[in-house]
């Protein structure tokens, strides 16, 4: 008698075994593979007509789809010194814009968002994109009535990101022409540089704004006090009152001393020479020409009290004015002299706020400057070819697997009778709809009291 050593194998429940201790499953499984594969070879022709046609429609479906191009460019974040403006600047423009993108800035300025995320805030606001949208009327590229629909599309075109390790801001412009998608980007870096530097509140700038309005108010003082100091030493031939005084008084003790001089010589020819002698009428003649020339330069009959507002007849003002035109004239060079300083003072107080300002207000760091674009972005071509091809090729297997399927399925089975009878109303209804747009015989025929429109006749 001999024992094996091994133990019996079980099989489960309603799996035996065929005549060379095969498991009938895995018979039945080979079996349906190479049913499948050979029903997939008997219509292998079929599928490879599929195959051709599906990669004919993916390729010019691939080159139908206008190709689009990308050109990026990339900031550098802002200094830490400038932070402060920058914040102001963010919550100026959530609370002036009003848009989602800014809606939190203000509130996180205290917070951990970076200076990165504001920049990128003030990108994606609507100031920006309406002013992109006018520059390059893209209202009429993106073929939209409204601004709205023009934003939306352009927000679809547009990608602004932040790297978190380097805080660098990238922005990616797609579009159809790599022309426009570069002077887009470089148009987004430069709205970024105008808002920041337009929506800066710094105490810098507000002390510029100050002093270009006192600047401007200076110059129309400046400009009234010089106009009103020309006409008065014009109409008054007072070009400089205290020298004018000097060498006036020093002209007038040369006459002085002169006339005193021909009277003593006039007398002295009087006591030898009659009245009618030559020499004595020509030092009589002298003594008044000079003492005419005293009254003409000390103003003989003129007014002490007010200036003619007449412009005067002599080249030089007569000694008798001069103390009433000293006074006018000091007030008004005093006044021409306050003004220049003035002006001097704010001027230099403006240049070192401008100064101090550019200090404050962040300035866009450009790290990559936009370029245009050799190569398009999209659309993929080969892999639209292969994704199509591959689909239709596994549709059409599909669609024999399940042909097989059904004509295997016997006609009484009541999966088939119920998709017969919804494929057949389906049917029916399709052709009713068609029948009701192109002809109303039917209709008539069965409603023979109205009309084709469905009013009683």
């Amino acid at each position: 008698m001999k024992y094996s050593l091994s133990a019996p194998v079980r099989l489960p429940s309603g799996q035996g075994l065929d005549s060379r201790g095969t498991p009938t499953d895995t018979l039945d499984q080979r079996e349906k593979s190479v049913a499948s594969l050979r029903l997939i070879w008997d219509n292998l022709g079929q599928l490879l007509r599929v195959a051709v046609y599906a990669l004919l429609a993916s390729t010019a479906m691939a080159y139908l789809i206008p190709s689009r191009y990308e050109s990026t460019g990339r900031l550098m974040p802002p200094d830490n010194q400038s932070n402060s403006a920058l914040s102001m600047a963010a919550a100026a423009m959530s609370g002036a814009i009003g848009t989602s993108a800014l809606g939190g800035i203000a509130s996180d300025l205290l917070g951990t968002k970076s200076t990165s995320d504001i920049f990128v805030g003030i990108l994606s606001s609507r100031t920006a994109q309406d002013n992109l949208i006018q520059q390059f009327d893209l209202k009429k590229v993106y073929r939209d009535k409204r601004m709205e629909d023009a934003r939306g599309d352009l927000e679809k075109h547009t990608t602004i990101s932040v790297d978190r390790k380097s805080q660098i801001v990238t922005i990616e412009v797609s579009d159809k022409s790599p022309q426009r998608a570069a002077a887009m980007c470089q148009a987004y870096i430069e709205q970024l540089n105008d808002l920041v530097a337009k929506l800066s509140t710094s105490s810098a700038r507000r002390e510029r704004i100050f002093l270009e309005g006192r600047l401007e108010g200076v110059n129309r003082d400046l400009a009234a006090a010089e106009k009103e100091f020309s006409q008065f030493a014009s109409k008054n031939s007072a070009i400089d009152v205290k020298e004018q005084g000097r060498a006036m008084l020093g002209a007038a003790a040369v006459l002085q001393g002169n006339l005193i001089a021909a009277q003593s010589e006039y007398e002295g020819l009087r006591q030898i020479y009659s009245d009618t002698n030559v020499r004595v009428r020509s030092v009589r003649a002298r003594i008044e020409e000079l003492q005419r020339q005293l009254e003409t330069l000390a103003g003989k009959g003129e007014s002490t009290t007010t200036i003619s507002s007449q412009p005067s007849d002599s080249m030089y003002p007569s000694i008798r004015k001069l103390p009433l035109l000293g006074v006018t004239y000091a007030d008004l060079y005093r006044q021409t002299k306050i003004q220049e300083a003035v002006l001097e003072t704010l001027t230099r107080e403006y240049e070192m706020a401008k100064v101090q300002e550019a200090k404050e207000i962040p300035t866009v760091k450009v790290l990559d400057v936009p370029h245009i674009p050799d190569k398009r972005s999209f659309p993929p071509r080969l892999l639209i070819i292969l994704a199509g091809t591959i689909f239709a090729f596994a549709g059409a297997v599909f669609w024999v697997f399940a042909k097989s399927e059904w004509d295997q399925t016997d006609a009484a089975d009541p999966r088939k009778i119920f998709a017969n009878e919804v494929f057949t109303a389906v049917k029916a209804n399709v052709g009713r709809a068609g029948q009701n747009g192109t002809d109303t015989s039917s209709y008539s025929e069965v409603h023979p009291y109205r009309d084709n429109g469905g009013t009683p006749k």
